[in-house]
């Protein structure tokens, strides 16, 4: 294939053909979601607004994004869903979020689906009543330390207080933090709405709590937005130890009510999914004074320029040296892996519409594998997460963002302690490290390459049908649509069956993964039933 895809792959005409199938005011704003990419100019796009009723969009809700991601890979807090079964069954297990207990008998949660199946009774006359006796019963049944309540939709609509509930609740069973969400999945206009709740409901009532400093080396990070799909945290905990950094908190993969509690006493936060998590790394900043940097663990070359991104910030020779002696063992694997796979992986193309930052950080991944990302998006994506954090001060509050509580963050009276002086941050900064900035998936893509936000399914299809990408990359709900039209799809959101994917070891399993899939010629020879079965035809004929 051409280096310049453009010469090839008329990228427009995609826009040309969805568009011109709408109703005119659908077409009008769809169009503002589709746009081609520019890095050097970067376009505005429409992020963040509702989903044109009528089409299938891949997003989930707010509930989704405040339980399902945010909280629920943490084992030792009991995450009661308040709300008909089907919302606790949707958001258990399904993400495939694992964690590593340090011994059979610390709790770990997890595996359980805590819920107040709701009925038509409770509906009629609350179920406020029914959800304090489910805490008292997970209290009698696991005694833990945290217990965390989350609203669904027809908790709000009945108007259920859970935060009233939490209060009484903390009074009779003192030593048990119990906190609730307002998460209701109609809050937001996705699951994004659920993540800013959550990150608020975790600095308001876990963040700052436990001042007690562990661990065994002295250069101590939070790794923000990292959610162990397929152990992908473990990873990147093997790979801090083997550097010598401690590892204080990973919100939230393998993450436990103690790690959130002392999350205040590291020295800098890496943020991983910048949508989901950059609030916290925020409050982090303004109430204790430890900074952020977006950082990248997708990717072996990505791997490598956040760990020295960290031995530059804490300016240690010896810590430097150790992570280049890391960096240099671990390549040899992954080189050995990229080498037998670039052959049949070459020029391939590739299409990415999953959630977060992964669109934008597994490009990294295939930019190694010498395949092409021709088109990309985010189901849940802000135009920040899209143009880059300088646009923030230009987006409109919208009356769905303001459904979201705000909170206000100020210096912590007492444990306020800048970590750099200003000073130390600009010289950092001159070297070549940013702080509190993001420069979004689209500064990192090619000219001329499709943007697309909120993909619907009739736009998946003739993305598919114009431009037969040689793997598709997104959730379940697209999975088997796309492998019926013949062209493999891997989840990006739970992996299916594959990982860990983060970290050198990580990029590895990917490579071999997709040269299995990507070069697998199966998927070609799929036919839907009428096109490989015998029928009969007839016409009608009239006098």
């Amino acid at each position: 294939m051409d280096k310049d895809i453009k010469k090839e792959i008329d990228l427009g005409q995609f826009k040309e053909e969805v568009l011109a199938a709408y109703p005119k005011k659908v077409a009008k704003k769809r169009a503002k979601s589709i746009v081609l990419n520019d890095p050097d100019a970067i376009p505005q796009v429409q992020a963040n607004v509702r989903t044109i009723p009528g089409i299938i969009t891949q997003r989930g809700c707010t509930y989704a994004g405040c339980k399902g991601v945010v909280l629920g890979p943490t084992r030792d807090i009991v995450n009661i869903t308040h709300g008909p079964i089907g919302c606790g069954f949707y958001s258990w297990l399904t993400r495939r979020n694992q964690t590593r207990p340090n011994s059979p008998e610390e709790e770990n949660f997890i595996p359980y689906a805590f819920s107040t199946d709701m009925q038509d009774s409770n509906i009629v006359f609350g179920g406020e009543e029914k959800l304090k006796q489910a805490i008292r019963e997970a209290y009698e049944l696991f005694h833990p330390r945290g217990i965390a309540i989350f609203s669904t939709c027809p908790v709000g609509l009945i108007g259920d207080d859970v935060h009233r509930v939490a209060r009484q609740m903390k009074e009779e069973l003192p030593g048990v933090n119990i906190f609730g969400f307002s998460c209701e999945g109609y809050r937001g206009v996705s699951q994004s709405a659920g993540h800013h709740i959550a990150n608020n409901g975790l600095f308001q009532n876990l963040i700052g709590r436990n001042d007690t400093v562990k661990g065994k080396y002295k250069f101590r990070v939070n790794v923000l937005g990292e959610y162990n799909i397929g152990g992908d945290a473990f990873v990147i905990e093997d790979l801090f130890d083997k550097c010598g950094i401690e590892l204080v908190s990973t919100m939230s993969g393998n993450s436990t009510l103690e790690k959130f509690e002392t999350a205040h006493t590291a020295d800098l936060s890496l943020v991983m999914c910048h949508r989901s998590i950059n609030y916290v790394a925020e409050m982090l900043e303004t109430a204790y004074g430890i900074p952020w940097m977006k950082s990248n663990f997708i990717g072996a070359e990505a791997t490598a320029k956040s760990l020295r991104k960290v031995g530059q910030y804490f300016g240690d020779q010896k810590l430097i040296d150790r992570i280049e002696k890391v960096i240099k063992e671990e390549m040899i694997a992954v080189k050995a892996a990229a080498d037998h796979a670039l052959p049949k992986t070459k020029d391939k193309l590739a299409m990415l519409f999953v959630g977060g930052s992964r669109a934008h950080h597994y490009q990294e991944l295939f930019t190694e594998l010498g395949m092409r990302t021709i088109s990309a998006g985010y189901e849940f994506g802000h135009r920040d997460d899209y143009e880059g954090r300088r646009v923030i001060p230009t987006i409109q509050i919208d009356a769905d963002s303001r459904n979201i509580q705000e909170i206000t963050v100020t210096k912590d009276p007492t444990r306020y302690a800048p970590r750099k002086t200003e000073e130390q941050l600009n010289k950092l900064e001159a070297e070549g490290l940013q702080f509190n900035k993001y420069e979004g998936l689209m500064k990192d893509m090619e000219k001329g390459t499709l943007v697309i936000d909120d993909l619907s399914h009739y736009e998946m299809e003739k993305l598919i049908e114009l431009y037969h990408p040689d793997i598709f990359c997104a959730g379940i709900k697209e999975k088997y649509v796309v492998q019926k039209m013949g062209i493999p799809l891997k989840q990006l959101h739970n992996y299916d069956s594959g990982g860990p994917y983060a970290g050198f070891e990580g990029a590895v399993n990917f490579y071999k993964d997709i040269e299995m899939i990507a070069c697998c010629s199966i998927f070609k020879q799929m036919k839907a039933p009428w096109e490989i079965e015998e029928s009969v035809e007839a016409e009608y004929v009239f006098n």
